[in-house]
């Protein structure tokens, strides 16, 4: 099948793009923020464990934003493409699948957000429901990520016995239990957002969801097979 081929070529580059664009948005504040904002020390960190820095404090500034906006721009294409050629295999296996459009709405749906998110990073606008904004486009794009790939892997749970010759079920049993434990800590986590006091839990979290989710992408293109 063309699609499968797409979809398996398409989701390694949304796991590599972010992770790179983000992680060497990461190294260059750390070892040179004393150039990019001089005064304004930053000590050693390694966020997905100390959360001693955001993922939006690390891009937003100049000259950041210039590697990590167009890198989800792109990122953003590219899913837009991989859930578009996800309803395609899905529409294969069941023409009539009563989840295809919740999927396809909450997959693109995420991809939009994301290119949102990017368009008003390093936008500086000293206004409360400006702030709120951003923070509410940013969380809906997770949690509309979240929803997709969990409908996604139930359809694939569902029809598991027609996909043998498709995909190795071992990537497919890895997807669930990573998404079983982004939800969760997604849910456990939202009710401490309004409060300062957990900045630090906060950032650590929100780095590893954001592995987490990317890595999804990753574990997609490992599961599909090749096809002839």
């Amino acid at each position: 099948m063309i699609s499968i081929d797409k979809v398996k070529s398409i989701s390694v580059w949304i796991f590599i793009i972010p992770f790179i664009s983000v992680n060497t948005c990461l190294l260059i504040v750390t070892n040179f923020h004393e150039i990019l904002e001089p005064g304004v020390p930053i000590f050693p960190t390694f966020p997905y464990i100390d959360g001693e820095v955001s993922i939006s404090r690390t891009v937003r500034d100049y000259p950041l934003y210039l590697i990590f906006k167009p890198a989800m721009f792109v990122t953003s294409y590219l899913l837009i493409r991989y859930w578009l050629n996800t309803k395609n295999i899905i529409n294969h296996f069941r023409k009539d699948y009563n989840h295809t459009k919740k999927i396809i709405f909450f997959g693109v749906a995420s991809a939009i957000l994301l290119t949102l998110h990017s368009i008003f990073l390093g936008i500086k606008f000293d206004n409360d429901l400006y702030k709120f904004f951003r923070r509410v486009v940013m969380l809906s794009f997770i949690i509309f990520e979240l929803i997709a790939q969990a409908y996604l892997i139930k359809f694939f749970f569902d029809i598991k016995n027609e996909l043998n010759d498709y995909i190795n079920l071992i990537y497919l049993k890895f997807k669930r239990i990573l998404i079983i434990f982004l939800i969760s800590i997604s849910v456990i986590t939202l009710p401490f957002l309004p409060f300062d006091n957990f900045k630090f839990l906060k950032h650590a979290i929100e780095w590893n969801v954001f592995l987490g989710v990317i890595l999804f992408y990753l574990l997609t293109h490992l599961m599909w097979k090749k096809t002839n």
